[in-house]
């Protein structure tokens, strides 16, 4: 079927295409009538026609699309529900949102080639060479810091402030011998590194033995021999901090496998506030992360760039939260 164009508009509505292009294109200037106006734009409506991008972009002298670099990540709740509020975001400012996966190896260059882009948004920093590519092609570019999603708190980075809280959470809860549950998925690893090593900092600081660390896949015999290892250790781990809240499910399913309780025996906390976190038996305990804040500030930073600002807007505060449930219930606590 061929493709509705402005023609087929101005035919339908009984104008020229010049008028058809003032009225849809939103350009001033022109006296045109609000029947004549209220006649194109249900004429278009019903034929389904909509302005071409690139049309506007070689009129406006710039794009309207935003292209989201995601590198190799698995796409998870986190993730999708970012890039749902940077749509949104974006969509506020007129602004429309296209999402390219790291796992697609041809080259950064091949697709901002092919597709006219406003900015580029990297949710991890790019290759120097694309983004110098990308520079000297007068396209504006936004990378992320590699271990967080939105910009680093004051003295270390968000995945940093996750392993501490979890930690000092667990601290507070009486733990004093911890265990850590790495992920598997290599993925991640600039995430899993930064977060592992702001819970080892905690330790340090609180005057605690560093975390017994074991990788748990997401498969009950790769819990089930961590949780082997930590109760088994002397002293026994009393408390497990996860990567994320699907390891601390895993986790969960270990310590259930092997007969132990949760939190009497071993308490966990994860991260990222997933909705099965609140579904899980016992509710987990979570570390909590803004997203909506997080990319509001991006957005704004985007923003920021594109208009020429002489400073970025100032990164978020408190952006982490831990949401306390009944896998952390203090030591000694009775009650569930």
């Amino acid at each position: 079927m061929a493709r509705t164009t402005s023609a087929d508009v101005a035919r339908a509505s009984g104008v020229s295409r010049t008028t058809v292009s003032y009225v849809l294109n939103g350009r001033g200037g022109s006296s045109i009538s609000a029947g004549t106006r209220e006649r194109v734009v249900e004429a278009a409506r019903r034929l389904g026609y909509a302005p071409s991008a690139a049309a506007r972009a070689l009129r406006t002298g710039r794009s309207d699309l935003v292209l989201c670099v995601l590198p190799d990540w698995p796409i998870g709740p986190v993730v999708d529900s970012l890039l749902e509020h940077l749509t949104e975001e974006l969509a506020a400012r007129g602004m429309a949102m296209l999402v390219h996966h790291g796992r697609d190896r041809r080259p950064l260059a091949d697709l901002w080639r092919a597709v006219d882009v406003r900015a580029v948004v990297g949710l991890a920093p790019f290759a120097p060479e694309d983004e110098q590519a990308m520079r000297r092609a007068g396209i504006r570019v936004l990378a992320t810091a590699a271990g967080a999603v939105a910009g680093p708190g004051a003295a270390e980075g968000a995945q940093m402030q996750t392993g501490r809280l979890q930690v000092e959470h667990l601290a507070a809860r009486g733990h004093r011998t911890l265990g850590y549950a790495a992920t598997a998925d290599r993925r991640v690893e600039a995430f899993a590194e930064q977060r592992l090593a702001g819970a080892r900092r905690a330790c340090a600081e609180l005057g605690l033995a560093g975390p017994r660390v074991e990788p748990v896949a997401l498969d009950l015999a790769a819990a089930v021999a961590a949780v082997r290892s930590w109760r088994g250790a002397r002293p026994a781990v009393t408390a497990v901090a996860a990567y994320n809240d699907e390891v601390a499910l895993a986790v969960l399913a270990g310590l259930r496998a092997e007969g132990l309780r949760v939190p009497q025996d071993v308490a966990v906390v994860g991260v990222d506030d997933i909705p099965a976190a609140r579904l899980a038996v016992p509710a987990l305990t979570t570390v909590a992360q803004s997203v909506d804040v997080q990319a509001r500030h991006l957005v704004a930073r985007l923003v920021a760039d594109l208009e020429g600002a002489a400073e970025d807007p100032a990164p978020p505060e408190d952006l982490l939260a831990v949401v306390v449930r009944e896998t952390t219930r203090p030591v000694g606590d009775p009650t569930r």
